[in-house]
């Protein structure tokens, strides 16, 4: 397995004025889960349809699997597009054959993969039903199914998560999940910033068609610092408010949680409240995936 499941190398395309995607340059590891985000119209569909061939770039370079994608590393994939394409008077049974003989799956293997998926995402009960009986959000893990059906190397999810109740979220994220440890690697698109930081061990965030962050997620949240400070203090605090240094206080649960003003430290205030009220607990909060987002694409996109 070579060390990166995917390349870009200074990938541009555009569609007439608009340029998509601007020279991304980005790498995959193999055998991880990585998360793609963005703001809309970021360049996320665009890329994945790169990645997938389904696109050309203009310019710059792509590597799958360690070599330009061709139908042969397409059999390596498995791939779940944004919009969800199934044939709605067939079943579900035979869609799942349809799509799997696509990825050359044949006879009694097809038929076992087939059963054990069913049973696996809970739709055991509707293989002989026409797709179009399906609620829409199991006609998203029948596609999902279709997706992981040939055991792929590699796994690309344009949002996974759209339409999907919490059980039926745990349980696609689950499936990733065992896939990473047999090994696999999963590259997904979502808006759902709190599942990314769940789940993902490395992102890569674009907006306007470039790269704003990409690399393992706990270095990324490790290089963030929030402006938040969570402390739990003893003694009269109303003081605390009124401090050069902070911006806000609010109470939560036993703790007060300060925000900090622009170029404020957080050792400042410890400074100001030793000697006035007693300081049991001081921590700076971690910022969420989702804080360092907005921060970074700007809170205009949300």
């Amino acid at each position: 397995m070579t060390t990166n499941a995917i390349e870009l190398d200074a990938v541009t395309k555009s569609f007439g004025r608009v340029r998509a995607v601007d020279g991304l340059s980005a790498v995959v590891p193999a055998g991880s889960i990585h998360g793609f985000l963005g703001p809309n119209g970021a360049g996320k569909t665009t890329t994945l349809r790169l990645i997938m061939n389904i696109f050309c770039p203009d310019a710059g370079r792509i590597a799958v699997l360690g070599r330009p994608m061709g139908e042969a590393a397409k059999r390596r994939i498995g791939y779940l597009p944004e919009e969800r394409g199934l044939y709605r008077k067939m079943t579900v049974r035979g869609t799942l054959a349809f799509l799997g003989g696509l990825q050359g799956m044949r006879g009694a293997g097809l038929a076992r993969e087939i059963a054990r998926w069913l049973g696996e995402v809970g739709l055991d009960g509707w293989a002989d039903r026409r797709v179009e009986e399906l609620s829409k959000g199991m006609q998203q893990k029948l596609q999902f199914v279709a997706a992981i059906l040939h055991d792929p190397e590699l796994l690309i999810l344009d949002e996974p998560f759209s339409g999907l109740d919490p059980l039926n979220l745990d349980l696609l994220k689950g499936i990733m999940l065992a896939m990473r440890e047999r090994g696999k690697t999963v590259l997904f698109s979502t808006h759902m910033m709190e599942q990314a930081e769940r789940l993902c061990d490395s992102i890569l965030l674009v907006d306007h068609g470039r790269a704003v962050l990409d690399g393992p997620l706990d270095r990324i949240l490790a290089s963030h610092r929030s402006n938040v400070v969570s402390a739990r203090l003893e003694g009269d605090t109303a003081f605390v408010d009124g401090l050069a240094m902070v911006r806000g206080v609010r109470t939560v649960e036993r703790r007060l949680e300060i925000t900090l003003a622009d170029g404020a430290d957080s050792q400042e205030l410890l400074a100001a409240l030793v000697g006035r009220v007693a300081v049991r607990a001081f921590e700076e909060k971690a910022p969420t995936l989702h804080e360092i987002f907005v921060q970074q694409v700007g809170t205009a996109h949300e």
